[in-house]
């Protein structure tokens, strides 16, 4: 089971991806958690990628592609993976396909979940990071127990840069630029399925089972 997790930043890619990769025993690779981990270990990748995604800036090609080709060729990929957050751009998307094809696979399922851009918006607003252990909240949707202090660590909870509202506004257009193109380059391999993704967290999670099957 070898998936793509599409749709707006915000639109709740990473959380559908985790609830499925818990459910089907595959792993979610994410490609801002392996940057996120890089910049927290203050590596030179990290460094990079910070620049990029504090200004809300796509991070290029050459250097995500390499590093996700790798990963998904390792053993516990063998029954499958959850990709979220790659392929943001369409170069990504051949440079995978092309990955694939020479180990003779392909990909099976791009779920889309789709969120207009001001519930994109608000969202984002609301959302809180640990410090910590990077664990994520929501002041609407998913609140700590304790206001702004993580349930896991109990390090305090702040609103990333790449959250705020100006920051949003300029992801947003750069989705719709250079990633909004993917739907359409996976439409043409028949493997896309669009998601209503401004309903509840459990009603989009059970549209996304009756798609797979699961």
């Amino acid at each position: 089971m070898k998936i793509i997790m599409l749709g707006a930043p915000g639109a709740g890619k990473g959380t559908q991806a985790k609830k499925i990769a818990d459910l089907c025993k595959v792993p979610h690779i994410s490609t801002g958690d392996i940057f996120r981990a890089n910049i927290k270990q203050g590596t030179e990748l990290g460094k990079k990628a910070k620049t990029y995604m504090d200004a809300g800036e796509l991070v290029p090609d050459e250097l995500v592609c390499d590093l996700v080709v790798d990963r998904i060729q390792q053993d516990d990929c063998t029954e499958g993976f959850i990709l979220d957050g790659f392929p943001r751009t369409i170069p990504q998307a051949e440079a995978l396909t092309n990955a694939l094809n020479a180990i003779e696979q392909k990909m099976e399922y791009a779920l889309n979940i789709d969120v207009p851009d001001e519930n994109i918006i608000h969202r984002m607003a609301g959302r809180r990071a640990c410090v910590g252990c990077g664990a994520t909240y929501h002041v609407e949707f998913n609140p700590p127990k304790v206001q702004d202090v993580c349930d896991v660590c109990g390090e305090a909870l702040v609103l990333r840069d790449d959250d705020k509202p100006e920051t949003v506004m300029n992801r947003l257009n750069v989705y719709h630029e250079q990633t909004k193109p993917l739907i359409d380059y996976y439409e043409k391999q028949g493997i896309v399925h669009t998601i209503d993704g401004t309903q509840t967290m459990d009603q989009v999670f059970s549209d996304i089972r009756k798609i797979l099957g699961v």
